[in-house]
């Protein structure tokens, strides 16, 4: 499923974009636009939403960047991959857990996060 995980590259490459106009683009690329984003601190419904959503996490976690925390599972058109959040090559400071499920179009339509790891106050 190379594909797949290629895929989750990408997803990820847009967490980690600052720049506006370009996280959009990347996002428009890998995800549907009424695409649905849930976790346990916000639930969003479209690419603007979550590209919001983004925004604010970076605000946040400035200067921390997202990983892939191991190898990415999936099957039919369901993928479930761990993430860090951290300094580039140190100890993560959150880690999360999602499962995207693609569209007919291969882009993501679904997100559901879970939070593993979260700093006190958050």
């Amino acid at each position: 499923m190379s594909d797949m995980n290629e895929l989750v590259q990408r997803y990820l490459a847009a967490w980690n974009e600052t720049d506006a106009a370009a996280r959009q683009a990347m996002l428009a690329e890998v995800l549907a636009e009424d695409a649905v984003y849930t976790d346990p601190l916000v639930a969003v419904q479209s690419r603007d939403g979550l590209d919001a959503t983004i925004a604010a996490v970076q605000g946040q976690f400035g200067g921390l960047v997202f990983s892939l925390g191991g190898v990415v599972d999936a099957h039919h058109n369901i993928a479930r991959f761990t993430w860090h959040l951290g300094p580039e090559g140190a100890e993560p400071v959150v880690i999360g857990f999602d499962v995207a499920v693609l569209g007919e179009d291969g882009r993501i339509s679904q997100v559901l996060g879970f939070l593993d790891k979260v700093p006190a106050g958050v």
